[in-house]
């Protein structure tokens, strides 16, 4: 659907990733799958090669300057491939984010630059033991020592973990004031001191080496600390908008690869004489899964325009938890309804369904539950709609008795 809306430079950018796509080795999708190899670093000096990895960021830095239309279009395409190797690229995008709004001209050509140019892999440290959605009561600490930094504490579910050669980590580094005013960011590089403690087993999204790291007593320097001291909190939110817009179009290339493998199923299936896409039974569980791509397709491209376009922040912090709870949610249905249709092959890794169903559900979870997602959505609508204008007509007086105040009664 989106197809009528992409200008000729985004048909050349979608060609360019699916010939891309099209390039990675059977064999290292199923060995990571297999868990026999736990962080592919030649998928992203491949991407590097071709000049994919940070499309949004400036060409000095080896990016290509485009937007969050482009960028969409190219993070679907990834989702063909497993869902971990989406993340991987996605993280160069979020990672990058950080760098390249608040860093430095020294961390920008020090870490961005040789990190789009699959020189170096980057990874995101946000989650702890304690908690997952409770990110501001993160317990990891940061104590000024001249020059330095000295850190202590530990992360978990950091993807990336087992390849990465530097983290962004968030840290307190004040005990004092409320917690959205004491934390800080850091580049804290793997041979500082970073100690990979334990690589997950996990049910999907496998081979990405996601694991939890330990900081004991890292000494990492002053210069590493991206933008201010106990600015964490304005990093962490900008740092959401690529964390959740990767989420949200990286399952569209899941959810649409799985709904085209059901439809190609169900046109050879025969059952009881007759091909299975003529039983309503099975063509209406395609035509639902049709309709909720294309919805949630529309609102990942839109949301990705109003970012473009800058203005309302606030609306685009909903708008981004919206695409991002409505396109992880409408993946995980297509996936469960495509493998319903494939029937009990569905079930086996005859077909990859398995694999997506396994990868899907993950992405309901991380950057931010769908739960969370929910809290922001309310959240940033009723803060609108109570405080806008009446600059429309006033629906609610169009009821017959609207003027029997007495009858509306609200305590």
């Amino acid at each position: 659907m989106i197809e009528a809306m992409l200008d000729d430079a985004q048909k050349r950018l979608r060609s360019e990733v699916r010939e891309f796509v099209k390039s990675i080795p059977r064999q290292m999708l199923l060995d990571m799958d297999a868990e026999k190899i736990r962080y592919p670093h030649e998928y992203l000096h491949e991407a590097a090669a071709r000049g994919l990895l940070g499309l949004r960021f400036p060409k000095e830095y080896g990016g290509r300057e485009l937007g969050w239309r482009d960028e969409v279009i190219a993070l679907e395409e990834i989702g063909a491939l497993p869902l971990s190797l989406g993340c991987l690229y996605s993280l160069v995008s979020i990672c990058g984010e950080a760098l390249n709004v608040f860093g430095t001209e020294e961390q920008k050509r020090k870490y961005l630059e040789p990190t789009i140019h699959g020189k170096m892999c980057c990874a995101e440290a946000l989650t702890e033991p304690r908690g997952g959605s409770d990110f501001f009561g993160a317990t990891t600490v940061a104590h000024k020592d001249g020059d330095s930094y000295i850190l202590n504490g530990q992360k978990r579910f950091v993807v990336g973990a087992e390849g990465a050669d530097y983290f962004l980590v968030y840290a307190k580094t004040s005990q004092d004031g409320p917690s959205h005013q004491s934390l800080s960011m850091f580049i804290v590089e793997k041979d500082m001191g970073v100690q990979v403690k334990h690589v997950y087993g996990l049910m999907g999204t496998r081979g990405g080496g996601a694991g939890r790291i330990l900081f004991r007593d890292v000494q990492v320097p002053a210069r590493n600390i991206v933008g201010r001291e106990g600015q964490g909190a304005e990093i962490f939110y900008q740092m959401m908008i690529p964390e959740r817009m990767t989420s949200a179009a990286g399952v569209l290339g899941i959810a649409r690869s799985a709904l085209e493998i059901a439809a190609r199923y169900s046109e050879r299936r025969k059952a009881f004489g007759r091909r299975i896409r003529d039983f309503q039974a099975v063509s209406f569980k395609v035509a639902d899964s049709l309709t909720r791509f294309d919805a949630a397709s529309s609102l990942v491209h839109t949301t990705a325009v109003a970012i473009d376009r800058g203005g309302d922040a606030n609306l685009s912090r909903r708008l981004v938890s919206e695409a991002k709870k409505f396109a992880t949610q409408a993946a995980w249905e297509i996936v469960n309804d495509a493998m319903q249709i494939l029937g009990g092959i569905g079930y086996t890794n005859v077909y990859p369904i398995e694999r997506m169903l396994r990868d899907t559900r993950l992405a309901m979870i991380w950057t931010g539950t769908n739960e969370v997602m929910n809290l922001i959505i309310q959240h940033e609508y009723y803060r609108d709609v109570l405080s806008r204008p009446k600059d429309v007509r006033d629906v609610e007086a169009d009821a017959p008795e609207a003027l029997v105040e007495d009858e509306k009664v609200f305590e």
